[in-house]
């Protein structure tokens, strides 16, 4: 009989009990995702690298404050958009720069979030957002984390990252708008009469 796969609880008992291949093995599980999580909150493939790799290295030696509260995949997430948060609040006095390339060919997953703006000027809008919201949007917009528990990963009461996501969604359309002066606004301005029509 074939034995199951060890839960990642298990992996993360093994590693704080001294198994120096189960966080290894943790990691391969969550990697994607969680570089995911990194790079569209920061929008710049250096920058999440670094703050990946502060995360990880951050959980390997926090492992045994882990209380069991809640998912492990959660408590890595908290720890990875902590430490997004903790880099774009560095680098909020440092000017930004255009997105690479690289940055643009990794984030083609990233399809729409205002109708037909392209990844690049959803990034970029981002980058524009106060950390907290951009990180709300990531989680629940882009990653399609219900609130609850972006509001676990966050330790943050639910009503928190709706507004917070309602708030940054707001700035994000504005933003969105002023980075493709060339796109129409969504038809013209409609008659007071016909407004009053449609009300409902």
């Amino acid at each position: 009989m074939t034995e199951s796969p060890p839960t990642d609880r298990d992996l993360l008992t093994r590693h704080t009990g001294g198994d120096r291949d189960a966080f290894a093995e943790l990691v391969q599980r969550h990697r994607d995702r969680l570089w995911r999580v990194a790079l569209r909150s920061l929008g710049d493939p250096e920058d999440a690298a670094d703050a990946l790799q502060d995360a990880l290295l951050s959980a390997y030696r926090g492992a045994a404050g882990y209380r069991g509260d809640a998912q492990v995949t959660t408590w890595l997430h908290r720890i990875v958009v902590n430490a997004c948060l903790d880099v774009a609040r560095r680098r909020a006095a440092r000017p930004t720069t255009p997105l690479s390339e690289t940055a643009m060919e990794q984030t083609s997953a990233v399809d729409v979030l205002a109708g037909r703006e392209t990844s690049a000027m959803i990034l970029a809008a981002l980058r524009e957002l106060p950390p907290e919201q951009a990180a709300a949007i990531v989680l629940v917009d882009v990653e399609g984390y219900p609130v609850a528990d972006v509001a676990a990963i966050l330790e943050v009461p639910t009503g928190t990252v709706k507004s917070r996501c309602a708030r940054g969604r707001a700035r994000l359309a504005e933003r969105l708008h002023d980075l493709a002066p060339g796109n129409p606004l969504p038809g013209p301005p409609v008659q007071p009469q016909r407004e009053d029509r449609e009300t409902t």
